[in-house]
């Protein structure tokens, strides 16, 4: 079928793009009528990463096939297109799991891949593609290569977000585990020196670690927040998650979500357990994929969008850098109930562009307020400069070039794997 102009959209919803999408059923009916071109699956990405406006979108999404599976190793091969979704309700009750994941399980395996996307075991297990093996790559001259761990193209292709070829299929090493549910345990701490105790002390004992916290806490409650740290369980069956039973039908508001109902929330949140310390079994979709119960949830930021802003700096600059971008937010009345806070370890990923590096990470929503919104996110990005931290590709709408190419030390070694016939709306602004 001839390719359909439509518009697509990300997940945030600020930068919708209308494009020459084509769908293929097989990889081998991908072709490339039109150059640029770029990978589309399920547009989770936050930006402007998965969008190429007038250009030529291959949509992966139909791509979604198992192709083999050892029940003895875990290895799994699939189509690129395949979501994580699926690969768990196919693999939960053989004993198996993802080695690590994001916090949606609606995202394709190429997506995963090409965004390297971290979870809450960074420091144990690293990224996403440190669990890839061979991937299947079409570059837009037809050309096919099987790509193997180690090779330059292999690593340019692992957090390369999109732009080496498209992905049609790849091999993936699942983990083993003995029940769908978790031993989880919520930790309450006051500060960021407390959290990184906290932190510190788990990483020897805890497989997963995170934390929400209060991003709009000030004063004495500054950086409060529930610490939460999970290992597989060895009770409970191997129960896939279930099917989403909630939506959000409508665009919420643009008054719905202000400081005073998301302080109370917040609030609210921070004492929902009695003690400094509570234990639960958890399935492990609530524990993973909380949000994933909602369809559509984005919607609560209304019709203007929102972005998702995500930063990590290094150890050394300790505690203060975090502070400093949280006394901001705070100020500003900005932010929302979504703030996670985690550390990344050392486990270094194959990727010449993947994210994560050792330090603490935060990630959290605003809703598009226009300038004001544009204007806080300034004056974080001096507090990451100054202190030799990142942003997130994946999660960016907004990023200054110079901080993209600053940030990246292997980016002149990735440009020699561009595929020419490739492009996306985030690598054009940073090219602007």
């Amino acid at each position: 079928m001839p390719a359909m102009k439509r518009t697509l959209a990300s997940w945030g919803r600020i930068h919708p793009c209308t494009a020459d999408v084509d769908s293929p059923a097989w990889a081998d009916s991908i072709r490339f009528d039109a150059s640029p071109a770029l990978a589309y699956g399920l547009g989770r990405s936050y930006g402007d990463s998965c969008l190429l406006d007038g250009g030529h979108v291959i949509e992966t999404r139909f791509l979604d096939r198992i192709l083999a599976f050892d029940r003895t190793t875990g290895l799994l091969k699939a189509e690129a297109g395949i979501s994580l979704d699926q690969i768990l309700r196919f693999c939960v009750p053989l004993g198996w799991f993802l080695p690590t994941t994001p916090g949606t399980r609606q995202v394709t395996l190429g997506g995963a891949i090409a965004n390297d996307v971290h979870g809450k075991n960074h420091h144990r297990s690293g990224c996403f593609g440190n669990h890839v093996g061979n991937i299947d790559l079409l570059r837009s001259d037809h050309s096919r290569h099987l790509l193997r761990p180690g090779e330059p193209l292999h690593s340019a292709t692992i957090g390369g977000l999109g732009l080496t070829g498209i992905i049609t299929a790849a091999e993936l090493q699942l983990v083993p585990i003995r029940s769908a549910c978790l031993d989880v345990e919520l930790v309450r701490f006051r500060g960021l020196d407390e959290f990184l105790t906290i932190s510190r002390e788990s990483s020897e004992t805890w497989e997963h670690t995170v934390a929400w916290i209060d991003c709009l806490a000030h004063g004495n409650s500054l950086g409060r927040g529930i610490f939460i740290r999970g290992n597989w369980s060895e009770h409970g069956g191997l129960d896939p998650h279930p099917a989403a039973k909630l939506a959000v039908p409508i665009d919420f508001p643009n008054f719905a979500l202000n400081r005073f109902s998301i302080g109370a929330f917040n609030t609210l949140y921070y004492r929902r357990f009695p003690g400094r310390t509570s234990r639960i079994h958890q399935h492990y979709s609530p524990f993973f994929h909380p949000l994933d119960a909602v369809h559509g949830w984005s919607r609560i930021y209304g019709k203007r969008g929102f972005y998702q802003y995500q930063c990590v700096t290094p150890f050394e600059a300790g505690a203060e850098p975090m502070n400093e971008i949280l006394r901001l937010i705070a100020a500003s009345g900005q932010g929302s109930f979504l703030a996670v806070l985690k550390t990344f370890g050392d486990v270094a990923s194959p990727g010449m562009l993947s994210f994560p590096s050792p330090g603490i990470t935060l990630a959290l929503d605003f809703a598009n307020q226009g300038a004001s919104t544009l204007d806080l996110f300034r004056k974080l990005d001096d507090v990451v400069r100054s202190a030799s931290g990142r942003f997130y590709p994946a999660k960016d709408g907004r990023m200054d070039p110079a901080d993209f190419f600053r940030s990246y030390p292997r980016l002149d070694e990735f440009r020699h794997h561009l595929d020419p016939g490739m492009s996306s709306d985030f690598w054009k602004r940073m090219h602007a």
